[in-house]
């Protein structure tokens, strides 16, 4: 099958202080692009997002994501913020779709003449904020809206909160996290090499983590519940970054080496899920589809989820489980002292997870539906 590619290339904007699963997914999906034979150009502030692909990489400097926190500061520099985007544009051109990503982009680019922006394409990767939901910020949403051609939801959870915003169903297309399938493993050499590094053997249940420390994930009920398993031989590692790590490591010093704190995993996420027995998932309340239950599951480790946030229609019936009550620290300790008994469940459960996701997430599948929101295959 062949591409009926557009002579002009697609921008896609990324600006941001933070490092997480979004802002990799995209790096990720525009580098599934080039190697189709996109033209494909990533503006970004953190130019070390791509480290390591062949995406082509243009500095630009916009300023933090919006949020009520930011707000104060960003309005006074709009001008300046439009301003640069105009010259980043206007560089770029002939530009045939500008993909999208963070509220201030959109919002702002639903100013500028379609001349200088060529179609444009919004990638939402959790449910729209609540404070996008009401009043004047829900009417701007919308409004901004009008001016794509196509949004992309991460999940019809997402899906749903962009109709309620007042976006119309048909615009939007559901299309999960790209991930090629084939290529992510279990890794039997990684497990006995980390596990050693880490001081256990086999008998010992690891709990894996990977997230990024900020408030709100739940990371802090993660470790609240190794104080209900003091019993249990378990070890609980956490890889990630963010403002919240020093808090987080505060948090965990009084169950010393049974809690250990590890780099970002960026690149070798599949190695340390295989160290891993359990995968822990504490969402924050605007989840979309977290790839790293994607990956734990295609690694063949069951997730345990502390909410349904993301984790909903992604965990398979018998491949997993969400906590009840929610992010609560007792729950989730007897949750896990349940799969430390049982180790075949964990390996059935395992399985079931990961042939669920090779289905649900079909590499090819995925791309063509990409390429078709973006209009860059015949549909």
């Amino acid at each position: 099958m062949t591409s009926s590619v557009r002579p002009n290339r697609i921008v896609s904007i990324q600006t941001t202080t933070e490092r997480g699963g979004a802002e990799y997914a995209n790096v990720d999906l525009l580098a599934a692009l080039v190697a189709r034979g996109h033209d494909v150009v990533l503006l970004t502030n953190l130019t070390d997002l791509a480290a390591n692909t062949d995406v082509p990489v243009h500095t630009i400097e916009l300023g933090p994501k919006l949020s009520s926190g930011s707000l104060a500061r960003i309005l006074p520099k709009t001008p300046l913020i439009l301003w640069r985007l105009v010259r980043a544009l206007r560089a770029e051109q002939p530009i045939g779709v500008l993909l999208l990503h963070f509220k201030k982009e959109q919002l702002l680019c639903a100013l500028l003449p379609k001349r200088l922006t060529g179609e444009i394409v919004w990638a939402e990767w959790g449910p729209v904020p609540m404070q996008l939901r009401r009043g004047v910020a829900r009417l701007l949403y919308a409004l901004a809206a009008r001016r794509t051609q196509r949004i992309i939801a991460i999940s019809e959870g997402t899906k749903r909160s962009i109709v309620q915003v007042g976006v119309p169903a048909e615009k939007i297309e559901v299309v999960p996290n790209l991930v090629d399938v084939e290529s992510v493993g279990f890794g039997h050499l990684s497990r006995t090499e980390l596990r050693r590094a880490w001081g256990v053997g086999e008998d010992t249940l690891v709990l894996g983590c990977i997230s990024r420390f900020h408030p709100r994930k739940r990371n802090d009920v993660v470790i609240d519940a190794m104080a209900h398993l003091e019993d249990e031989d378990v070890l609980l590692v956490l890889a990630g970054e963010g403002e919240q790590e020093d808090e987080l490591r505060e948090r965990a010093r009084p169950y010393g080496e049974r809690v250990r704190f590890v780099p970002n995993v960026r690149g070798q996420v599949e190695s340390f899920l295989s160290a891993c027995d359990l995968l822990v998932f504490a969402p924050s309340p605007t989840e979309g589809e977290p790839r790293v239950i994607v990956m734990a599951q295609l690694v063949g480790v069951p997730v345990v989820a502390t909410d349904s946030e993301g984790a909903h229609g992604l965990i398979p019936p018998g491949g997993g489980v969400i906590v009840s009550p929610p992010h609560d620290a007792r729950a989730l300790a007897e949750v896990v002292a349940a799969y430390h008994e049982d180790p075949v469940r964990r390996r059935a459960e395992g399985e079931t997870a990961r042939l669920a996701t090779l289905e649900s997430h079909d590499t090819e599948r995925t791309l063509r539906s990409v390429e078709r929101a973006l209009g860059l295959r015949e549909g």
